[in-house]
């Protein structure tokens, strides 16, 4: 595994981590039909939180296990500071986790 199919693996337990530190993580699985939204981070059905835990993670984790190529950009800063915008200060810790995965197809574009 590269350096940084490591650290994304990495970063992606320290996201789940934190989302279930931070009390964000839920047990029972939206619907199939919340999960099949087309909407950019399915903002017309689930929280950005829910999208990171249902969507984004097991996106990422196949990504890897797989061996697949890593998409040329991933931009979900932006995205997290629009959703946590009424409480930025909690979550921190979570926008930093973010920051660095963003990082990582940053420098995995540089190399294409």
């Amino acid at each position: 595994m590269s350096d940084r199919r490591h650290r994304l693996a990495t970063l992606l337990l320290d996201l789940e981590a934190q989302l279930r530190n931070q009390s964000l993580w839920i047990e029972e699985a939206p619907s199939a039909a919340q999960l099949a939204s087309t909407m950019p981070f399915a903002v017309d059905i689930l929280p950005f939180e829910q999208w990171l835990q249902w969507i984004f993670l097991p996106a990422m984790h196949a990504i890897l296990e797989q061996g697949l190529p890593l998409p040329a950009a991933c931009a979900i800063t932006p995205a997290a500071e629009v959703s946590f915008a009424g409480y930025l200060e909690q979550r921190l810790s979570l926008l930093h986790i973010l920051q660095g995965v963003d990082g990582v197809f940053i420098a995995e574009a540089k190399y294409l």
